[in-house]
């Protein structure tokens, strides 16, 4: 199996050791992991600085290559913090680096962080869903630099309030966007660990997903510390082939390879 959202110590949220999380993944059998660290460029809350130094990052991927290597594959990856108007940054930097896998998140909208409350202060839930995914429309619009959108229904993850409305329409648009240009989406399923009793997107997001012809997918845990590394990957594996998905997906220098389902 596959985990294709890790952070380690490089990511500013999370203190594990690469070594730490590698042997842990080892432990438990996985083939095949990436580390996704998070470059937020203008992170809302001063509190936090989501960027690291790439060249540092780039070294301790090839020295964990080499350390494990024929024990596991280990890829680099990113995860990057969108806001509209921070596009031409990444795409520069994408344009400038080398990663194996890029994750596009949004974790902030209309300049506030979704993590403090600071976005949903005034708006009604359905306000705050629909000025979410909106925003979220336009960066994929104008930015392509990416292979899939993580944890595309985040914004549920902090609101945990149902606004009635499952906003198919917005997010239909946004999958019209991404699929022909060959990009996909996460299961993340660190919902489960945050109250969702649902990875992200939730299961109905996955059936539209589906129903609009994506294909390309990855299962990440999101992990910040090794004891959480492909958590409950077998339910939701489950839960993928019950919708109709035949493969998960993983990535070699921005290149997709499938996998059966039915094989991991």
């Amino acid at each position: 199996m596959f985990d294709y959202h890790i952070h380690s110590d490089f990511s500013a949220d999370c203190e594990t050791k690469m070594e730490t999380t590698i042997e842990k993944a080892i432990e438990i059998g996985l083939e095949e992991i990436c580390f996704t660290e998070h470059i937020d460029y203008e992170y809302p809350d001063k509190d936090w600085i989501f960027e690291f130094d790439l060249n540092a990052y780039t070294k301790k991927v090839k020295e964990m290559q080499e350390k494990y290597k024929g024990n596991i594959r280990i890829k680099k990856g990113v995860e990057i913090g969108v806001q509209s108007y921070l596009l031409e940054r990444y795409e520069t930097l994408v344009n400038r680096e080398t990663f194996d896998f890029i994750i596009c998140s949004m974790h902030s909208t209309e300049k506030k962080d979704l993590h403090s409350g600071a976005f949903f202060r005034g708006k009604s839930a359905k306000e705050a869903y629909q000025t979410y995914y909106e925003e979220l429309l336009d960066c994929v619009k104008r930015f392509k630099g990416f292979h899939v959108l993580g944890h595309i229904d985040l914004v549920k993850r902090y609101l945990k309030e149902d606004s009635n409305h499952h906003f198919h329409d917005i997010i239909r648009e946004i999958f019209n966007e991404i699929i022909p240009a060959g990009k996909g989406i996460e299961l993340n399923t660190s919902g489960y660990r945050y109250g969702l009793e649902k990875g992200m997107p939730s299961p109905d997001i996955l059936r539209l997903y589906k129903e609009c012809g994506g294909e390309v997918l990855t299962l990440g845990s999101d992990s910040h510390v090794e004891t959480t590394l492909a958590y409950r990957f077998k339910e939701s594996l489950e839960l993928l082939r019950s919708i109709g998905f035949k493969y998960v997906t993983t990535f070699d220098k921005g290149n997709a390879v499938f996998h059966s389902i039915d094989k991991v």
